[in-house]
Order: C-alpha cells, then sequence, then structure tokens
C-alpha cells in the first residue's frame, strides 16, 4: 500500500485524484444508459425484458419478473434460524434509531388573524435498489426500507438483479421483514428506467433510494426530476484517523473492509506516526492474501488507497474535512475531543471498539450515505427523505389589511405589476370576507 506525506510534491495531485475518482462518468456508459432509459420509458416491459436477457442472461415475462408470495416463505422457510435472528435484530435497532427521526406537521397562529403552518406528508410510492451483482445486500433493503415504513410511505418496491431467476433468500427476508409490498427480478439502468417511467408490470414510483453501480447511478441522475432520488452513490471509501496508538493490524483490516467492495473502493489512513503508517501498509499487503475477494481489493487498494503521513493530527482533521468521507473512523486516544473538529463526514466511528462494519450492520443508523465528497452538503438516509414537508399560509381580512401594503411594495421593487395587483384588488373589494 503506498504511503506518501503531506509535504511531497505529489500529495495535492494524488489526494485530488482518489477524492474526485467517481465524479467523471465515461460519455460511453452515459450513452448507454440513455438509451436504455429512454427504450424502457418508450416500450416498456418489451425493452425491459430485453435488457434484463442481455445483461443478466435470465429470460422474464410479465408472469415472472415479480416475485410470488410462495416464493419468499419458500426462501424464508430454508434459511438457517440463526441467520434469521440477526436479521430481526439489525431490523430492531434500526427501527429504533430511525424513529427518532420522525417529523411532525405543526401550526402557529400566535400573530392574530394569521396561521402559518407546515404539512408533513409521506411519499406515496417507493422504489428501493439493492445491489446484486458481486454480492447480495439484505442490510441495503433493511436500511432503504424501514425508514420508508416509519415515514409512513404507502407502496415500497423492491428491484434486485437475480442469479438465474433466483432470489437470495436473505434478500426476501430483509423485505418480509421491513415491510416491502413488491419485489421485482430486476436490475440494472432498465430497473430503474422501469420504477421511473413504469411498464405494464411495474408501476412507476415517485421516488428511487438505494446505492447501486455506476449505470444504476447514471440512470437515477437521467430520471431525476420524472421522479426523485435519494443521492448520486458512488463507490465506497473510508478514511481513518490514527494517533499510532491502535494496533496496526485492527487498522488494516477496517481499511480493506471497504477496499473489498468494489475496485474503486477508496481507503485512506491519516497519521502523523510515520513508523506505524508503514506498519499499517505492510499489515495490508499481508492480509490481502488471505481474502477471498482478493483480486477487487487488490485493485482498490493499488488504484485509490493510501496511507498520509500528516505533520499532526489537526493536519489529519483539516485533510478529512476536505475529503468529505462518507465513513470516518477516529482511532485515536481521545475520540470525542477530535469530533469537534470534523465538519464532513457521512458517519464518524468512534474509538478502537468501533470499526465501520458494525455501522452496516447493526449499531442502527443507516449505512446508505453520502459519497465522493457530498458530505460538504447532504445527509444520510433517514426517515426525512420520505416525507415532504407543505407549507400552510391563512391571512384574515384583518391581516391581509395589516401587511398588504408591504407586499404590495415589494411586488412593486421586483417590477411584477400583476403581483401587485393580485393584493390591491382584494383590499379594494367590497365582497373579500
Amino acid at each position: 500500500m503506498k504511503v506518501i506525506h503531506t509535504e511531497d510534491v505529489i500529495f495535492e495531485k494524488e489526494f485530488n485524484r482518489i477524492k474526485d475518482r467517481g465524479n467523471a462518468i465515461d460519455e460511453t456508459v452515459r450513452d448507454t444508459v440513455r438509451e436504455i432509459v429512454n427504450d424502457v420509458a418508450k416500450r416498456g416491459d418489451a425493452a425491459l425484458f430485453k435488457y434484463t436477457e442481455r445483461f443478466e442472461q435470465i429470460s422474464l415475462n410479465a408472469d415472472t419478473v415479480e416475485v410470488k408470495p410462495s416464493e419468499i416463505e419458500n426462501a424464508i422457510n430454508c434459511l438457517d434460524a440463526s441467520d434469521l435472528e440477526i436479521l430481526e435484530f439489525a431490523a430492531r435497532r434500526i427501527e429504533k434509531f430511525h424513529r427518532k427521526q420522525l417529523i411532525s406537521s405543526w401550526w402557529d397562529d400566535e400573530e392574530g388573524g394569521i396561521m402559518l403552518g407546515q404539512l408533513v406528508t409521506p411519499i406515496n410510492r417507493v422504489g428501493v435498489y439493492a445491489p446484486g451483482g458481486l454480492a447480495p445486500y439484505p442490510s441495503t433493503v433493511l436500511m432503504a426500507t424501514i425508514p420508508a415504513k416509519i415515514a409512513g410511505v404507502r407502496e415500497i418496491f423492491l428491484v434486485t438483479p437475480s442469479k438465474g431467476g433466483e432470489m437470495n433468500p436473505l434478500v426476501l427476508a430483509a423485505a418480509r421483514l421491513s415491510g416491502v409490498d413488491r419485489i421485482f427480478k430486476i436490475g440494472g439502468a432498465q430497473a430503474v428506467a422501469a420504477l421511473a417511467y413504469g411498464t405494464e408490470s411495474v408501476p412507476p414510483v415517485d421516488k428511487i433510494v438505494g446505492p447501486g453501480n455506476v449505470y444504476v447511478t447514471t440512470a437515477k441522475g437521467m430520471v431525476y426530476g420524472k421522479v426523485g432520488i435519494d443521492m448520486m452513490a458512488g463507490p465506497s471509501e473510508v478514511l481513518i484517523i490514527s494517533d499510532g496508538t491502535a494496533d496496526p493490524s485492527v487498522v488494516a483490516a477496517d481499511l480493506l473492509s471497504q477496499a473489498e467492495h468494489d475496485e474503486m473502493a477508496s481507503a485512506i489512513l491519516l497519521t502523523p506516526a510515520e513508523e506505524f503508517a508503514f506498519k499499517v501498509a505492510r499489515e495490508v499487503e499481508v492480509q490481502l492474501k488471505s481474502l477471498p475477494r482478493e483480486s477487487i481489493a487488490t485493485r482498490a487498494i493499488e488504484s485509490f488507497s493510501v496511507v498520509i503521513v500528516t505533520k499532526d493530527i489537526n493536519e489529519a482533521t483539516e485533510i478529512a474535512n476536505r475529503f468529505a468521507p462518507e465513513h470516518l473512523q477516529l482511532m485515536v486516544e481521545k475520540p470525542d475531543q477530535l469530533l469537534e473538529k470534523i465538519e464532513n463526514a457521512g458517519a464518524v466511528f468512534l474509538g478502537y471498539n468501533t470499526p465501520e462494519v458494525l455501522g452496516d450492520y447493526i449499531a442502527g443508523p443507516n449505512h446508505i450515505l453520502p459519497t465522493g465528497g457530498t458530505a460538504r452538503f447532504s445527509s444520510p438516509l433517514g426517515v426525512y427523505d420520505f416525507v415532504k414537508r407543505t407549507s400552510v399560509i391563512s391571512f384574515s381580512r384583518k391581516s391581509l389589511q395589516r401587511y398588504g401594503d408591504r407586499a404590495v411594495r415589494f411586488a412593486s421593487m421586483e417590477g411584477l405589476d400583476a403581483h401587485r395587483k393580485s393584493i390591491i384588488v382584494r383590499l379594494a373589494s367590497k365582497k373579500t370576507p
């Protein structure tokens, strides 16, 4: 694993290359996704099934595209009881955390004759995308669906690729536990297009959430406006700040836990302890050899991962805020104090005993997080992503007379005469109650 210093000439270039690795989408990818999205929007099922067969090598039709209740029951019955118990345990913790995010409608009528408020209502129908190419992700099903159910979403659809037409039983169990209403055996850009525009077999939704590969992410960007989306999720990333007091083998294991996700994942260590930096780098190379997903992790480590030796912990914190990582681990003696200096991160993990993997599965907070520096302005998926806030305004005749001239003047300032007159005619009208 590469080790560099912040004083090195190549530091800024290398830092920015890794930080921006997911921002540039190849035009060939865009062209391919545009063709798929437009075709599914135009031809519905015919295009959806065509691309599913082309990219996933399975033949579907209107009778087989949706998972039947009997398939779900059979899958759950085949699960190991301990696996099901773990899913249930995780679901309870995720629900407990996200219930604290509920927001309610509110009304303010303290000013005589004026009532102002905010009406909070759930989104009607949501589509959840769960990746299924390199590995099944029942955890993503729980993380995306449970907040939607808490918010009161009326219908939740799940789309996820199948293997040879067979759905992963863990994914189906997670869907049942979290309250998914309908499940479709589709993935890729064609699944996103089907959710956005609807087909004969897949009704359209109002919002699409959940991570996916570059084709899925590009498709989500293209259909935004037709539907809402949660975020443009990029490759996974972890950034660890360590003061050198941690066990190098543990730090290396945490770096590799993200590197094994995909070839564009990024794992970064920031530390002022130079000897410790090289120990971690060597330990990464040793542990890589024992990973079942060695080839994937090796590409991620060689291409987009680095150990950075900083002047001190303060400089490490400044660099972390610039990177705005998806996952930030503070493996230092006093993580609470360092947390006060953190401005940008999707999720922060405090101390030696809090690996990022806990957040992936059973801690409770959402693991669908902003990536690629977007933690500078966005947040983890939550209940708030599944509700709409509508402003409510009511003025009495007396309150209109009290403030109307100010609105008239403001409209004049902006040169909007019809705006101005809509107030004036009311003030002049004898029929206004």
